[in-house]
């Protein structure tokens, strides 16, 4: 039997008071909730850690789904993203995929220059590069983006869509729309899935994307929206 193969990218960050280029939770908390076949399967949660002029998040995704009662595919992430007066300075991470593949994540500014290993080994990037992250609206209009689940840049095309009204929690809200897509890697084992974004005041609401094995429509949406 083949396993469901979910390709999801940690997509909160934030900046430090004074410095924000979007939006900032007032608990300092955000969770989302992954559901495949109407069934939640996994969590993301990412906390907002305020040390001097950094802010620090620490994200955590867990994911666990089973057939028959019995465990099938497993995936955890975790990073700690640094940002200081509005810049991406650092990151930390490690990836867990059910097979082989396990990445550590790395990348720091130095001396001009964003340092970073992951899937391709070392590289040496733009200072301004920033994460590929969906949280952050703004990241739409890069041209490329540092895909910090494998440690390695990405080439993105992002188009606009019409607003749309959704339902979360009970509530319906007219958000805005968008469909993003990203180059492939070499040693990717699958495409890059194509996603569907809904922003609701710069706040990440809503995203979809089907898994490229078995075609099912992977859900991320908010668990704790209150308007």
């Amino acid at each position: 039997m083949r396993f469901i193969k979910v390709f999801i990218f940690f997509f909160l960050f934030n900046l430090p008071v004074g410095a924000q280029i979007f939006p900032v939770p007032e608990d300092k908390e955000v969770s989302f909730d992954v559901i495949r076949k109407n069934k939640v399967i996994g969590n993301l949660t990412t906390k907002f850690i305020e040390e001097g002029e950094d802010l620090k998040l620490h994200s955590i995704l867990k994911i666990e789904v089973k057939i028959l009662f019995f465990p099938a595919y497993n995936f955890f992430q975790e990073t700690m993203e640094t940002w200081r007066k509005g810049d991406f300075i650092a990151i930390n991470g490690f990836t867990d995929f059910e097979d082989d593949r396990e990445y550590k994540i790395e990348g720091k500014d130095v001396n001009g220059i964003f340092k970073a290993n992951g899937m391709d080994g070392a590289l040496e990037l733009n200072k301004n590069i920033i994460p590929l992250n969906y949280w952050n609206k703004k990241m739409l209009k890069e041209e490329e983006v540092f895909d910090t689940q494998k440690g390695i840049v990405r080439k993105i095309t992002v188009s606009k869509l019409d607003e749309e009204s959704i339902k979360i929690n009970k509530t319906k809200i007219k958000t805005e729309k968008y469909i993003f897509n990203a180059t492939k890697n070499p040693k990717d084992k699958g495409p890059f899935p194509e996603y569907t974004l809904w922003y609701y005041n710069d706040e990440l609401i809503k995203m979809e994307f089907k898994n490229p094995n078995d075609k099912k429509t992977i859900t991320i949406i908010r668990n704790d929206w209150e308007q």
